[in-house]
């Protein structure tokens, strides 16, 4: 089965990701959130400004049976951007729900050896006339052969984006 590779798509979003952490005023409104999982450790980037009002919360998670706790904004920029200069990136097209028992053991067992983040961006910069908002769940690679090993082992590998633009109801691409 051929699967879509996404460091085209990765890229420019690393790109407005930084603008809006570091010039979060050429924004008129947006509403980001962006969990990050790797090696046990989570890293949550949550941000949102509406009408002229911004709330902010960024928190991460050391290990699996650590609590959650509160860190800086720019350990948790720093940790995603991390994420996002990897070479190669894979999606997932949000037919994981229907994945049952040891499918679902599996693909989650074989992902946690592997960075993934879901990122959930929804924006509109000032003199833009419209909004864009997307929602993905990627996995990062070093390079096209890690992707393709991940490819190879992943009990259902239907479950990865094949064709792009994704358009599911639950996952999109920019829309």
């Amino acid at each position: 089965m051929s699967v879509e590779f996404y460091a085209d798509y990765v890229r420019p979003l690393r790109t407005l990701f930084a603008e809006l952490d570091q010039h979060p005023e050429w924004f008129q409104t947006y509403d980001v959130h962006i969990e990050l999982a790797a090696s046990g450790k989570l890293v949550v980037y949550e941000t949102k400004r509406q009408k002229g009002q911004t709330d902010s919360l960024y928190y991460g998670r050391s290990g699996p049976g650590d609590s959650p706790r509160q860190i800086a904004q720019a350990a948790a920029f720093a940790a995603i951007d991390h994420f996002m200069a990897l070479s190669q990136f894979l999606a997932f097209n949000g037919k994981l729900e229907n994945l049952k028992g040891e499918e679902a053991a599996q693909v989650l067992t074989i992902g946690s050896q592997y960075p993934s983040c879901a990122i959930r961006f929804a924006y509109r910069k000032k003199g833009q006339p419209n909004a864009k908002a997307m929602f993905m769940i990627f996995v990062g690679f070093n390079d096209d052969h890690d992707a393709d090993e991940y490819v190879a082992k992943i009990a259902d590998p239907a479950t990865l984006v094949d064709s792009r633009p994704l358009r599911g109801d639950k996952v999109y691409e920019w829309k």
